[in-house]
């Protein structure tokens, strides 16, 4: 039968239905690639399966990372949990994709809801490609040269010690991406810098690197490029880094919110 399809907006985000996690052959995996790519968030609810069968799904992928800064599972280094309870508060609440400070940054992650607040604690997404196109001309062509820099010390950086932080560093560099990057399968242009891994923009001084970023900022807060996901235990949801950028509400405190994600490497943004 393959696989069902609901889109969510016109644009960004679908609900499928008619696949299991655990049991993907080879076509229901091409369906998926092809639903991802055309919608760039997919949920998938009820999937009853193992911290294995997680990894081994996000595989079906690419190659795994491993976080060098978050919190993983023992015995599970490719799993980053992202736990958030009354003595330990957490959310990614701030418009970004993820390890943007990578030299070869993700190219999909995939999230699974483990404990689910019983209000708050939604995912909202943005389409980076939706907001690029309603920027203005003269402004697009503006930023079509641009490259910004991205560096992990903006945010896990002040977790470390001087030492910790001098040894990471020289592992990971700052890296240096273009500020509107080419999707590598559908070749749609994408805003991509966020204010939790950016820097600042390369060749402009602060004040118009301040500006731009803002810019873009705001480009991306747009509802209208925007959907809002509600989880639900062993709900999964998958996006595409190098498309859509994620905000994770922290409207749930004093509630325990745990989700674990898998994250598929990527390629050199250009």
């Amino acid at each position: 039968m393959g696989i069902e399809v609901h889109p969510i907006t016109a644009t960004l985000g679908a609900e499928v239905t008619g696949v299991d996690l655990a049991d993907v052959d080879a076509i229901t995996l091409d369906q998926l690639k092809k639903a991802w790519l055309d919608h760039k968030v997919l949920v998938l609810r009820d999937q009853h399966i193992t911290t294995e069968q997680h990894i081994d799904f996000g595989r079906l992928f690419g190659d795994l990372e491993v976080h060098p800064f978050a919190t993983g599972r023992r015995n599970y280094p490719e799993i980053v949990k992202i736990k958030s309870t009354a003595e330990h508060l957490y959310a990614a609440a701030s418009w970004h994709s993820d390890v943007t400070w990578r030299e070869e940054p993700s190219m999909g992650s995939i999230l699974r809801g483990v404990v689910i607040p019983p209000a708050g604690g939604d995912t909202c997404f943005a389409d980076a490609a939706a907001a690029y196109e309603l920027l203005p001309p003269d402004f697009r062509a503006e930023l079509d040269e641009l490259f910004a820099i991205h560096d992990f010390t903006q945010t896990f950086g002040r977790r470390l010690s001087t030492e910790e932080r001098a040894a990471k560093q020289k592992e990971f560099p700052p890296a240096r991406h273009p500020v509107i990057r080419t999707h590598p399968e559908t070749g749609q242009r994408s805003i991509y810098t966020n204010r939790t891994f950016v820097s600042h923009i390369e060749g402009v001084d602060s004040t118009e690197s301040e500006r731009i970023l803002d810019r873009l900022e705001r480009a991306i807060m747009n509802p209208t490029v925007q959907c809002r996901i509600r989880w639900k235990v062993d709900t999964f949801v998958m996006w595409d880094n190098r498309a859509v950028q994620h905000f994770g509400t922290d409207d749930f405190y004093p509630q325990t919110r745990h989700v674990e994600r898998v994250t598929v490497v990527g390629e050199s943004p250009f």
